[in-house]
């Protein structure tokens, strides 16, 4: 009876090995890029890749405040002073502060993090083999669930059969039968340890595109005003560790509140020495749930259903741009796709 259960539980673990190792490599597998566009990399695209939709979030907000046409004021509330936009992620961050009364800064940020036209910026990206999708994260990470579900089986399998093999009468004759079971799950921890995902969502083209933006002189974006550009550049790819001067304080506080997220400053803390942000998929990433669809790249693509809780709510995330919590990103980011690691 013990052989039909270790044959049960070895079925049980090549099946799920093999069908983790397949998602495996479709996480791991990208998009090989023809040329990385360098410097000419749009604003909000380095920003994404630098330090996810948050500091995407940021970053438009900063160029517009740099610019005169939003205030942040060190109560952390946001007013629209010119409703000008030149993108779209801007006229949803216009949308969103509302009328005269503005909006809290907080709020602001949740809202706008999760919205399609933040979130089709990473799609664009990982359609260009910048980043790994979150949809390739999550299946990966429920097959590894399986082959974890599977082990316990096994465990439990060899359990009874070595309970039952202690109590027959012939156990002097017959070989115990905890050994082969011990083997087979020794061998498949081995192989998850061995395959386990990358930490970081970013692939080794994103932090070459990163090294070419960053080169050697401050990068200075062509969508922001000459006097601006420097700064906003120097935001999009260190967060809020780019405003250092006595004069950017206010900002600097407004951006950095006790309530506020500040993945910006610590991504940029954790780069590496090649200069990418290594975010990884529970830090900046957090509330990059990615559309329904994996293939739908690009800024004008992308389906209308977005897995992160719809486009009339903007409701991905809280406060901290977590999907894990009451927002509606909690079912459908479930099972690894914006939660840490």
């Amino acid at each position: 009876m013990w052989n039909f259960r270790f044959v049960l539980a070895f079925a049980l673990i090549a099946f799920t090995v093999a069908l983790s190792a397949v998602h495996n490599r479709r996480y791991r597998r990208v998009t090989d890029p023809q040329g990385l566009p360098g410097r000419g990399q749009p604003l909000l695209d380095v920003a994404f890749l630098a330090g996810g939709p948050a500091r995407a979030v940021d970053t438009a907000l900063v160029r517009m405040e740099r610019e005169g046409r939003v205030v942040v004021s060190r109560a952390r509330r946001v007013t629209v002073t010119d409703d000008r936009t030149s993108d779209p992620v801007e006229r949803v961050l216009v949308t969103a502060v509302g009328g005269r009364a503005g909006r809290d800064l907080s709020v602001l940020r949740a809202s706008v993090t999760g919205s399609p036209e933040v979130q089709r910026i990473g799609d664009g990206l990982a359609a260009r083999g910048l980043m790994r999708h979150p949809t390739a994260l999550r299946n990966a990470r429920r097959a590894r669930r399986l082959v974890l579900l599977a082990l316990l089986v096994a465990i439990v399998l060899g359990t009874v059969s070595t309970v039952q093999w202690a109590g027959s009468a012939d156990r002097d004759t017959t070989a115990p039968p905890f050994i082969p079971y011990f083997l087979l799950v020794l061998l498949t921890v081995i192989v998850l340890i061995a395959t386990h995902l990358p930490k970081s969502r970013i692939t080794p083209a994103g932090r070459r595109q990163l090294l070419l933006v960053r080169g050697s002189v401050p990068w200075r974006p062509r969508e922001v005003a000459a006097e601006h550009a420097e700064l906003v550049g120097a935001f999009a790819l260190d967060g809020a560790a780019a405003l250092r001067r006595s004069e950017h304080r206010a900002l600097r506080d407004a951006l950095t509140g006790p309530d506020a997220t500040t993945r910006s400053s610590r991504s940029s803390r954790s780069s590496g020495s090649d200069g990418g942000a290594e975010y990884a998929a529970g830090a900046g990433a957090a509330a990059w749930c990615g559309t329904a669809s994996s293939s739908s790249g690009g800024h004008s693509g992308g389906s209308s259903h977005h897995s992160c809780g719809g486009s009339s709510s903007h409701s991905c995330g809280s406060s901290s741009h977590s999907c894990g919590s009451s927002s509606s990103c909690g079912s459908s980011c479930g099972g690894g796709g914006c939660g840490s690691s």
